[in-house]
């Protein structure tokens, strides 16, 4: 763990790096990321095995994770030979107006336990064919696959006769992240975490609605694997499953029949689908949330207990009977909890989904294609990712990632996120011999 001092020399360190790297031409950037990549994929099996050591997701899991680190460093080299801006038409005679786009300098970037790889990964490799340095605090709980990771990165970086601190590292608990947050001299912080401790990029509650003609065969494996996946502590794991009333218990009975096939076990074990929780701490909010539900009116269709095993292990669990205001419905839970609730219109479950704080991941399962598109306009979801006929995990690299309201507003990874980590200057050019004003001034 680094001290103060560490930190501060840390950052020295990178801001004198960032000078050299800013001098370099974004496709060569580029060409420097893409063998981040490919040294990422020469290890990703020993990286994966580190990630379920220290998080406790399932191996596959954890190899998957590096995969998308390598996906998001592939993406970004054909982006280094695309970002910029465009060539606009001026009002004056003899002039260019042009939009310039350049490194915002050095990006913080704090990451949380769930994916200690590949969060980092999409804001590290975006962030650094834009031209910016970065650093890099990690977890304290997987602090090793940071290590890891980074030391991988720096000998890229050195083999190119680049510095190393280029992306930094340090190691720490919340006197560092609350550094970072107060440094002026980081010119971005990408933080992702809890609302209460970041009140940035928040852990969310999720939501899925299920309606009456919806294809029951997508329902079930999708619910099961968005609400149990990595054990219930992915930021988009789903927590609300809406049913319309007339197919409730019927999809309550196949969920449950389902929740009792999951192979639950080691991480390491290629045949385990659902591991431990990442701490004992992580078990007590389980039972905690599972007796206010209790409390507050719920059913415990099935699970509900911790496993009698070594681990932090508890049982994937389902609970009816909440009215869809219930505060523990309201309460982002990081574990495998699954609140099933009842709506009769559409109208009502719409306006269910965005009565809470937070708006990361939303689906929607129906084949009607006028609900749709209601869904994916106004009145529809407010969160940052609207699907439909298919889980709220597992988005691609491709796409802008983030959330709205408590989720933050931010946006990672694909589409135009790029444009986040530069700053955009909007010039104009006079290659005449005359100067003419805009707004039609004229000096007599």
């Amino acid at each position: 763990q680094a001290s103060l001092e560490d930190y501060e020399e840390t950052v020295k360190k990178a801001k004198e790096a960032w000078k050299v790297w800013a001098d370099i031409p974004a496709p060569k950037r580029g060409e420097i990321v893409r063998q981040i990549g490919d040294a990422l994929r020469q290890k990703i099996k020993v990286l994966g095995s580190l990630v379920s050591l220290e998080m406790g997701k399932i191996f596959v899991e954890g190899v998957g994770e590096v995969q998308e680190y390598v996906d998001v460093c592939d993406y970004a080299v054909g982006l280094s030979r695309m970002i910029g801006g465009p060539i606009l038409p001026s009002e004056r005679p003899g002039h260019a107006l042009i939009e310039q786009w350049n490194p915002v300098g050095l990006v913080g970037i704090i990451t949380a336990f769930n994916f200690p790889v590949a969060v980092y990964g999409w804001n590290s490799a975006i962030a650094m064919i834009c031209g910016n340095a970065c650093l890099w605090k990690g977890a304290p709980t997987t602090s090793l696959i940071s290590v890891a990771v980074t030391k991988i990165i720096a000998k890229v970086l050195e083999d190119n006769r680049v510095p190393g601190a280029v992306c930094s590292l340090v190691c720490g608990g919340a006197d560092i992240g609350t550094a970072m947050a107060r440094d002026e001299r980081m010119d971005l912080l990408s933080f992702t975490g809890s609302t209460k401790v970041g009140k940035q990029v928040a852990l969310m509650v999720q939501e899925r609605f299920v309606f009456e003609d919806a294809d029951l065969n997508l329902v079930i494996p999708s619910a099961l694997f968005a609400a149990v996946g990595t054990a219930g502590q992915r930021c988009t794991t789903a927590r609300r499953l809406f049913l319309q009333e007339s197919i409730h218990d019927e999809v309550v009975a196949k969920l449950a029949k389902a929740y009792a096939q999951v192979r639950i076990g080691d991480p390491w074990d290629s045949d385990t689908l659902y591991g431990p929780l990442h701490t004992k701490e992580a078990v007590k909010m389980f039972l905690d949330a599972v007796e206010q539900a209790k409390q507050q009116g719920g059913s415990v269709v099935c699970g509900g207990k911790v496993i009698n095993r070594p681990g932090n292990y508890v049982e994937p669990t389902i609970v009816t009977g909440l009215p869809h205001n219930a505060p523990i419905v309201h309460t982002e839970t990081f574990a495998p909890i699954l609140y099933v609730l009842k709506f009769k219109e559409e109208e009502e479950v719409f306006a269910w989904n965005n009565e809470v704080k937070q708006g990361l991941s939303s689906s929607i399962f129906t084949k009607d294609l006028g609900r749709i598109f209601r869904w994916l306009g106004p009145k529809g979801s407010d969160c940052g990712i609207v699907n439909v006929n298919i889980p709220t995990s597992g988005a691609e690299i491709g796409g802008a990632f983030g959330g709205e309201k408590h989720t933050g507003g931010g946006r990672e990874s694909g589409s135009d996120s790029w444009k986040l980590y530069m700053r955009r200057s909007t010039c104009t050019i006079n290659y005449s011999k005359n100067l003419p004003l805009a707004q039609g001034i004229k000096f007599q």
